[in-house]
């Protein structure tokens, strides 16, 4: 069942109409219809951990299927999901979450997952901020798709502005949990360049992706910092990468002049101890 909240504070949908539709049954319909048109990458293992784009659904949704397949196979056993972005809005030194109790889109609340929220603040070195959180739309366009895709899950959301491998890693590893839990990091790639320099540059940056680098920089991915701290805890764990779709703004519905870059990437294994 999902937690009762009571005088809840909640974050409303910030948008919706913008990012993805705000009409519920529309959004139904385009988050089914890109599910249904994902392609299916089998795993040795299953994914315990997604790297997901975070533009608009014309733009990166067909990626963001592609990266939410991966736990098609885990619907009944996540219960938790700990999503972390980059601030765009709001200059940010470490980590963030949110002080709100509940993030509102068109298919209702998500309940925020208060006990981890403590136990992270506890360990002293991420803050309770809402602003980071109000704007911002990294975490919130996953959402619907989390929405659609699980039963009743809780919601760890955290931002994260100037902060090392070191620091990010330590922190998913604190909220990590065990089978019931989902680590999403929102990020999209190169922004802005040519087509082809475009698809050059992100191909590097997949290749690094595969091979843990920790020093990816915001110029390859405006959530660097978040997928440096994946990466960092990742690979003494013993867990893979797989990526699972590259593409760019320019294949999906965008001109090639300027273009944004997307991956979709699964990381996968047995539950880190």
């Amino acid at each position: 069942m999902r937690p009762a909240i009571h005088n809840a504070s909640v974050r409303p949908a910030a948008v919706a109409g913008q990012f993805y539709p705000s009409d519920p049954a529309e959004l139904r319909d385009v988050v089914s219809r890109l599910m249904r048109e994902a392609p299916v990458v089998e795993l040795p293992a299953q994914a315990l951990a997604l790297i997901v784009p975070h533009a608009g659904y014309i733009y990166s949704g067909s990626a963001a299927a592609a990266a939410y397949a991966a736990i098609s196979t885990r619907r009944d056993s996540i219960r938790r999901v700990v999503a972390i972005g980059p601030s765009h809005r709001v200059q940010l030194r470490g980590i963030a979450v949110a002080q709100a109790d509940a993030f509102a889109t068109p298919l209702g609340r998500v309940v925020v997952d208060r006990d981890g929220r403590s136990a992270l603040l506890a360990r002293g070195d991420v803050i309770a901020a809402d602003a980071p959180h109000a704007l911002e739309h990294c975490l919130e366009v996953q959402l619907p798709f989390l929405q659609m895709l699980l039963d009743d899950f809780t919601l760890l959301p955290l931002v994260v502005g100037a902060a090392t491998p070191e620091h990010v890693g330590a922190v998913l590893a604190a909220a990590w949990g065990g089978e019931e839990t989902l680590v999403l990091i929102s990020s999209d790639l190169s922004h802005y360049h040519p087509y082809a320099k475009a698809q050059e540059i992100d191909r590097r940056t997949s290749e690094s992706i595969l091979r843990y680098s920790t020093n990816l920089s915001g110029e390859q991915a405006c959530g660097a910092a978040c997928i440096n701290g994946l990466l960092h805890m990742a690979k003494p764990r013993g867990l893979a990468v797989t990526e699972m779709m590259r593409i760019n703004s320019g294949d999906t519905a965008g001109d090639r002049d300027r273009v944004v870059g997307y991956g979709a990437f699964a990381i996968h294994g047995t539950q880190p101890q």
